[in-house]
């Protein structure tokens, strides 16, 4: 885990007095009121927090996915509201890699075609994407299966591919909204062990999850409550 607050690491997450505003119509939903957040590089930490409470909010911020409507946010020390619409795009491409709790995944494209995809938006050549995506299924144990399609595999398949997609661009940060949801314990718990050995080989992991049984297993746990950070602490 990296060093804080010292001087010696930068932060790859840094919000000041971020809100997020959504104008529904006859309702303005304050969903972030004003957080205040630093992550660094190496810290593997979950964001838990009721339905409700803004944490799934904060994630789309945090992965360029959403602008805040007042504050600052900065990503690598980059204030990311001066970055184009392009530019967020090519860092969602190339720098974050996501995982969600519906797989995401092409149901008319085989396994290997749907890791591919991100590396089709950066239009790396054939070949490459080819045998890159396969090294990336291989890691989440899944090469064997890569002509198959996400209707021909489990839940928990389903999410191994979903995170092989997430890695295939290297990326330093991989952000995770509750990536265990739709799973079962045992299937739940091998995907966790998966992203703890992504976070040993250096990556910055961020999941959001209401599971507390599943937050405890991080390095660092935020507690987020009707739009603000309610707690912040390190596991002992």
């Amino acid at each position: 885990m990296s060093v804080h607050g010292d001087g010696q690491a930068n932060p790859v997450i840094r919000l000041s007095e971020v809100h997020k505003h959504y104008d529904t119509g006859p309702l303005d939903v304050h969903a972030l009121r004003g957080i205040d957040l630093e992550i660094y590089p190496g810290e593997f930490v979950a964001i838990m927090g009721p339905s409700g409470s803004g944490k799934t909010t904060l994630m789309e911020i945090m992965g360029c996915l959403s602008r805040p409507s007042l504050g600052d946010f900065r990503l690598n020390g980059r204030n990311v509201e001066e970055i184009s619409a392009n530019g967020l795009a090519r860092i969602r491409g190339e720098e974050i890699g996501f995982v969600f709790q519906s797989f995401n995944l092409l149901p008319r494209l085989s396994l290997i075609e749907n890791v591919e995809l991100p590396l089709v938006y950066r239009r790396v050549g054939r070949r490459e994407r080819r045998d890159r995506a396969v090294t990336a299924l291989a890691r989440v144990g899944l090469d064997h299966r890569a002509r198959h399609s996400p209707m021909e595999i489990s839940g928990g398949e389903r999410q191994r591919v979903a995170i092989a997609r997430a890695l295939v661009n290297a990326p330093s940060l991989l952000l995770a909204d509750e990536p265990t949801g739709n799973l079962d314990s045992v299937t739940g718990d091998e995907i966790l062990k998966l992203l703890h050995t992504i976070h040993a080989e250096g990556a910055t992991v961020v999941i959001v999850t209401h599971d507390r049984t599943i937050g405890e297993q991080a390095e660092r746990q935020l507690a987020i409550r009707d739009g603000l950070i309610a707690g912040d602490r390190e596991r002992r």
